[in-house]
């Protein structure tokens, strides 16, 4: 009871909004935060996960909040059975794809007349926002992917996953359940051991997860896992990416895969220091700095001292030289291009 009304008491203060949209693949839940006149940022979660859970950190976190709810109306999409208070899907109704979940997201930017969008997914939701931006370019400005990934499953991942729904469908979110699903989110050190207990935001996840309906998280975790290669999408894509992923993270050469196919002069890597995939929960704070160099190449964040005209969205991006010191930040950057020429 106190759980519920905290969530509660966090819809009001940030003024959000729930809509149920119903789509050609069931109904999707929305909340919507900020001024709908402001450009949108959508964002996908993880497996088992919901705004709440996975990206409550990020907009927790004073300054990213200040940032992102300054230039961007926040539509937070659920997958299908994974938003707060979500029944059972019906075991009878159809298991969406992958490919279904991103074509939901058109049909969602429709019903609220959205043009182009600024896309955050984290590693399942980084894979069904880059799909829906290989399918629909024209509507997507730029992606935020956090432990993103891209091939289709190795054969130990399959495996893995396989046990996984093995235990959704006989046992439901079981213990043995919650430890792999939160070994999957978070590092090591969050997760406690014998010596140190786990950590509040691991806490507070695995309260969360008691939440999810096991059949829901079943047909998710299955579209995922039946996923396929978008590795040539990826190199024709010419939105401007931006990718955190944590060195401890399980997806963590997946997301270098994904760099290493995306356009040099429109992508950038930030690995963030002893974290693991989620660093939305468990190291917001080290996405500011580079989130708001990212945003100053569409003219949507500009610091105060900056000057000059305001740049278009389809004006080149400039990353700031100083995210190649960001060792107090607890962030290691790849080396990328920090000017791109109008004719790139």
């Amino acid at each position: 009871m106190v759980e519920s009304a905290s969530m509660d008491m966090e819809r009001i203060f940030l003024g959000g909004k729930e809509y149920h949209i119903q789509t050609g693949c069931g109904s999707v839940s929305v909340i919507v935060y900020g001024d709908r006149d402001k450009p949108a940022l959508i964002t996908y979660p993880d497996v088992a996960l919901n705004h709440v859970s996975c990206f409550q950190g990020l907009f927790f976190c004073p300054e990213a909040a200040s940032l992102l709810l300054h230039n961007f109306c926040i539509y937070h999409i659920s997958p299908p059975g994974h938003e707060l208070g979500a029944a059972a899907i019906c075991p009878d109704d159809p298991v969406p794809s992958a490919e279904d979940l991103a074509d939901q997201i058109i049909e969602i930017l429709n019903y609220f007349r959205l043009g182009a969008v600024m896309c955050m997914g984290v590693t399942a939701g980084a894979y069904i926002l880059s799909l829906f931006a290989m399918k629909y370019r024209e509507r997507v400005l730029g992606l935020i992917l956090v432990s993103p990934i891209c091939k289709a499953p190795s054969w130990t991942e399959w495996f893995f996953n396989k046990v996984m729904l093995y235990l959704l469908y006989f046992y439901g979110l079981c213990g043995l359940m919650k430890e792999f699903l939160l070994q999957r989110y978070f590092s090591k050190d969050v997760r406690g051991n014998a010596e140190f207990p786990e950590s509040e935001i691991v806490q507070a996840c695995r309260t969360l997860l008691d939440e999810r309906k096991s059949i829901n998280v079943f047909r998710f975790l299955h579209a995922i896992n039946e996923r396929y290669d978008i590795t040539q999408g990826l190199k024709r894509l010419k939105c401007r990416t931006l990718i955190f992923v944590g060195e401890n993270s399980p997806f963590h050469s997946e997301a270098l895969h994904v760099t290493s196919k995306l356009d040099s002069r429109y992508s950038a890597l930030v690995e963030v220091q002893a974290c693991g995939s989620m660093v939305t929960e468990e190291q917001p704070h080290a996405m500011v700095v580079p989130l708001e160099y990212f945003l100053m190449g569409y003219g949507l964040y500009r610091p105060i001292y900056s000057s000059g005209s305001p740049r278009s969205p389809l004006s080149p991006p400039w990353i700031s030289p100083e995210l190649f010191s960001p060792e107090s930040m607890g962030v290691k950057l790849k080396p990328i291009k920090t000017r791109v020429s109008l004719h790139g």
